[in-house]
Protein backbone atom coordinates (compact mmCIF):
# COMPACT_ATOMS: atom_id res chain seq x y z
CA UNK A 1 0.00 0.00 0.00
CA UNK A 2 2.94 2.06 1.09
CA UNK A 3 4.80 1.74 -2.72
CA UNK A 4 1.41 2.57 -4.24
CA UNK A 5 0.59 5.90 -2.74
CA UNK A 6 3.96 7.12 -2.65
CA UNK A 7 3.74 6.15 -6.82
CA UNK A 8 0.78 8.00 -6.94
CA UNK A 9 2.19 10.65 -5.14
CA UNK A 10 4.82 10.80 -8.44
CA UNK A 11 2.56 10.64 -11.08
CA UNK A 12 0.26 13.54 -9.74
CA UNK A 13 2.98 15.76 -9.21
CA UNK A 14 4.66 14.82 -12.39
CA UNK A 15 1.53 15.19 -14.51
CA UNK A 16 1.34 18.56 -13.22
CA UNK A 17 4.94 19.59 -13.77
CA UNK A 18 4.52 18.34 -17.14
CA UNK A 19 1.46 20.73 -18.10
CA UNK A 20 3.37 23.75 -17.18
CA UNK A 21 2.10 23.54 -13.14
CA UNK A 22 4.59 24.74 -11.29
CA UNK A 23 4.91 22.24 -7.95
CA UNK A 24 5.82 24.60 -4.59
CA UNK A 25 6.64 23.07 -1.34
CA UNK A 26 9.04 22.78 1.10
CA UNK A 27 12.21 20.46 1.78
CA UNK A 28 10.59 17.88 3.82
CA UNK A 29 11.22 14.15 3.05
CA UNK A 30 8.10 11.88 2.10
CA UNK A 31 5.95 14.14 0.13
CA UNK A 32 7.42 16.76 -0.41
CA UNK A 33 10.81 15.18 -1.59
CA UNK A 34 8.46 12.94 -3.95
CA UNK A 35 6.80 15.87 -5.56
CA UNK A 36 10.32 17.87 -6.34
CA UNK A 37 11.95 14.78 -7.98
CA UNK A 38 8.68 14.54 -10.01
CA UNK A 39 8.91 17.88 -11.01
CA UNK A 40 12.78 17.86 -12.19
CA UNK A 41 12.32 14.57 -13.95
CA UNK A 42 9.32 15.47 -15.71
CA UNK A 43 9.76 19.42 -16.65
CA UNK A 44 13.22 20.99 -15.35
CA UNK A 45 12.79 24.39 -13.55
CA UNK A 46 9.37 23.62 -12.23
CA UNK A 47 9.58 23.38 -8.90
CA UNK A 48 10.21 25.22 -5.67
CA UNK A 49 11.47 24.25 -2.41
CA UNK A 50 10.38 26.95 0.16
CA UNK A 51 12.51 26.64 3.18
CA UNK A 52 12.39 27.40 6.87
CA UNK A 53 16.13 28.39 7.33
CA UNK A 54 18.56 30.63 5.61
CA UNK A 55 19.89 29.86 2.02
CA UNK A 56 23.37 28.66 3.53
CA UNK A 57 21.83 26.20 6.08
CA UNK A 58 19.73 24.20 3.90
CA UNK A 59 17.77 21.50 5.96
CA UNK A 60 17.23 18.95 6.10
CA UNK A 61 20.88 18.71 5.20
CA UNK A 62 20.17 14.82 4.20
CA UNK A 63 18.72 16.64 0.94
CA UNK A 64 21.37 19.10 0.38
CA UNK A 65 21.75 17.23 -3.13
CA UNK A 66 18.05 17.47 -4.08
CA UNK A 67 18.33 21.03 -3.23
CA UNK A 68 21.12 20.99 -5.77
CA UNK A 69 19.36 19.40 -8.25
CA UNK A 70 16.39 21.75 -7.82
CA UNK A 71 18.83 24.93 -8.71
CA UNK A 72 20.40 23.02 -11.21
CA UNK A 73 17.28 22.27 -13.22
CA UNK A 74 16.24 25.55 -13.31
CA UNK A 75 14.01 25.22 -10.30
CA UNK A 76 14.16 28.01 -7.00
CA UNK A 77 15.19 27.41 -3.76
CA UNK A 78 13.25 30.15 -1.69
CA UNK A 79 13.95 31.47 1.69
CA UNK A 80 12.17 34.81 3.40
CA UNK A 81 15.29 34.56 6.37
CA UNK A 82 18.95 35.55 6.34
CA UNK A 83 21.76 34.26 5.85
CA UNK A 84 22.68 31.70 8.90
CA UNK A 85 19.27 31.38 10.21
CA UNK A 86 18.62 27.78 11.75
CA UNK A 87 15.15 25.75 11.98
CA UNK A 88 12.75 26.62 14.53
CA UNK A 89 9.36 25.60 14.89
CA UNK A 90 8.37 29.24 14.31
CA UNK A 91 10.23 29.44 11.44
CA UNK A 92 8.66 26.44 10.07
CA UNK A 93 5.25 28.36 10.51
CA UNK A 94 6.46 31.29 9.14
CA UNK A 95 7.76 29.23 6.08
CA UNK A 96 3.92 27.40 6.29
CA UNK A 97 2.35 31.30 5.53
CA UNK A 98 5.10 32.28 2.52
CA UNK A 99 3.76 28.26 1.05
CA UNK A 100 0.26 29.36 1.16
CA UNK A 101 0.45 32.92 -0.26
CA UNK A 102 2.95 31.37 -3.46
CA UNK A 103 0.50 28.67 -4.56
CA UNK A 104 -2.29 28.85 -6.47
CA UNK A 105 -3.62 26.18 -4.66
CA UNK A 106 -2.74 24.07 -1.76
CA UNK A 107 -3.18 20.51 -1.93
CA UNK A 108 -3.07 18.22 1.24
CA UNK A 109 -1.95 15.15 0.15
CA UNK A 110 -1.53 13.12 3.73
CA UNK A 111 -2.23 15.17 6.86
CA UNK A 112 -2.18 12.99 10.16
CA UNK A 113 -3.87 14.60 13.04
CA UNK A 114 -0.87 17.15 14.02
CA UNK A 115 0.34 17.82 10.71
CA UNK A 116 2.12 20.92 9.78
CA UNK A 117 0.13 20.59 6.53
CA UNK A 118 -2.84 21.83 8.73
CA UNK A 119 -1.55 24.89 9.31
CA UNK A 120 -0.59 25.57 5.59
CA UNK A 121 -4.03 25.07 4.59
CA UNK A 122 -5.45 27.16 7.82
CA UNK A 123 -2.86 29.77 5.79
CA UNK A 124 -4.13 29.09 2.35
CA UNK A 125 -7.73 29.33 3.69
CA UNK A 126 -7.30 32.64 5.19
CA UNK A 127 -5.58 34.12 2.18
CA UNK A 128 -8.58 32.86 0.22
CA UNK A 129 -6.84 30.94 -1.59
CA UNK A 130 -8.63 27.21 -2.51
CA UNK A 131 -7.46 24.26 -0.37
CA UNK A 132 -8.16 20.52 -1.63
CA UNK A 133 -7.32 17.10 0.09
CA UNK A 134 -6.79 14.11 -1.08
CA UNK A 135 -9.10 11.72 0.82
CA UNK A 136 -6.97 8.08 2.01
CA UNK A 137 -8.37 5.21 4.11
CA UNK A 138 -10.43 5.94 6.86
CA UNK A 139 -8.53 3.71 8.93
CA UNK A 140 -5.07 5.19 8.20
CA UNK A 141 -4.31 7.93 10.80
CA UNK A 142 -2.08 9.75 7.73
CA UNK A 143 -5.71 10.50 6.26
CA UNK A 144 -7.27 12.17 9.08
CA UNK A 145 -6.52 15.69 8.01
CA UNK A 146 -7.35 15.59 4.83
CA UNK A 147 -10.44 14.38 5.97
CA UNK A 148 -10.94 17.02 8.31
CA UNK A 149 -10.74 19.12 5.56
CA UNK A 150 -13.14 17.85 3.80
CA UNK A 151 -15.62 16.78 6.17
CA UNK A 152 -15.54 20.28 7.07
CA UNK A 153 -16.00 21.51 3.62
CA UNK A 154 -12.01 23.50 4.15
CA UNK A 155 -11.10 21.53 1.15
CA UNK A 156 -12.25 19.93 -2.24
CA UNK A 157 -11.87 16.52 -2.65
CA UNK A 158 -9.31 15.88 -5.52
CA UNK A 159 -8.16 12.32 -6.94
CA UNK A 160 -5.75 13.02 -9.48
CA UNK A 161 -3.69 15.60 -11.65
CA UNK A 162 -7.35 16.76 -13.89
CA UNK A 163 -8.62 17.87 -10.36
CA UNK A 164 -5.91 20.09 -9.39
CA UNK A 165 -5.94 21.54 -12.67
CA UNK A 166 -9.99 21.87 -12.73
CA UNK A 167 -9.26 23.21 -9.08
CA UNK A 168 -6.65 26.30 -10.38
CA UNK A 169 -8.69 26.84 -13.21
CA UNK A 170 -11.84 27.39 -11.48
CA UNK A 171 -12.92 30.75 -10.41
CA UNK A 172 -15.53 29.73 -8.14
CA UNK A 173 -13.58 27.22 -6.04
CA UNK A 174 -13.32 29.17 -2.45
CA UNK A 175 -16.13 29.42 -0.19
CA UNK A 176 -14.96 32.71 2.28
CA UNK A 177 -17.90 31.45 4.86
CA UNK A 178 -16.26 28.79 6.52
CA UNK A 179 -13.78 29.41 9.25
CA UNK A 180 -10.96 26.96 9.57
CA UNK A 181 -8.44 26.95 12.86
CA UNK A 182 -5.89 24.55 13.15
CA UNK A 183 -5.81 22.86 16.11
CA UNK A 184 -3.97 19.73 17.48
CA UNK A 185 -6.05 19.26 20.34
CA UNK A 186 -9.53 18.51 18.19
CA UNK A 187 -9.86 15.27 17.77
CA UNK A 188 -12.75 13.53 15.68
CA UNK A 189 -15.91 13.13 17.81
CA UNK A 190 -18.67 11.51 15.54
CA UNK A 191 -18.85 8.03 16.55
CA UNK A 192 -22.02 5.76 15.27
CA UNK A 193 -22.83 2.39 15.01
CA UNK A 194 -21.05 2.01 11.51
CA UNK A 195 -18.37 4.43 12.64
CA UNK A 196 -15.10 2.94 14.46
CA UNK A 197 -11.60 4.93 15.09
Amino acid sequence: MARRTAATRHERASELASHGRTIISDGAYGIDESAHRAAIMSFPGSTIAVLATGLDRLYPTGHEQLFERIEQSGGLLVSEFPPGSAPTRWRFLQRNRMLAALSGATVVVEAGHRSGSLNVAGQAHALGRPVAAVPGPVTSPASAGCHRLIQEGIASLVADAQDVTDLLNSTACFSGDRTFAYSVTRRFSRTGPDLKF
